[in-house]
């Protein structure tokens, strides 16, 4: 019934962060093998959305983490191979102005890309992101404006 209710909103999630389909799709996997291990620990001060939400945004950080460390990449080279995906998938459609965004948000810290994505794409409320993310409201509100700032920096230039 999870599986169900949420994969599609949980693999777009992860999408988003990765790029990649099979990465995406790994950890998509990765996330409901932890829900299922974990759900007796839902304490249900949070609403279960939350709850997945927060388990899928730790694994892109931790897999994204892990990737660059693994291939000893600086920031930029991880960026590059993400964005040669993006010019190559035959699952990703969309204009020029599509792309742009897609590449400039490959620019993006990954904390604030997540943030982007989850307020641009998803359309979460900063209470609903300070809950999956555990950070405050302000620091949220913060980085989704430097967010914005940049990509727009980076898409007219």
């Amino acid at each position: 019934m999870l599986v169900r209710g949420y994969q599609q909103r949980v693999y777009y999630h992860v999408r988003k962060m990765v790029i990649d389909h099979d990465d995406a799709d790994d950890l998509t996997q990765e996330v409901f093998i932890k829900i299922h291990r974990y759900i007796d620990t839902f304490r249900e001060d949070s609403q279960l959305f939350t709850w997945i939400y927060r388990i899928a945004t730790n694994e892109c950080l931790t897999f994204l983490g892990k990737k660059k460390r693994r291939f000893f990449l600086p920031i930029g080279d991880v960026e590059g191979e993400l964005s040669a995906k993006l010019d190559t998938s035959s699952q990703l459609s969309g204009d020029e102005i599509q792309m742009k965004l897609q590449k400039a948000l490959l620019k993006l810290p990954d904390k604030q890309r997540l943030v982007f994505n989850m307020k641009y794409f998803e359309d979460l409320s900063y209470e609903e992101m300070s809950q999956i993310t555990t950070t405050s409201i302000g620091a949220l509100k913060a980085s989704y404006h430097h967010a914005v700032k940049k990509i727009e920096e980076l898409i007219t230039h």
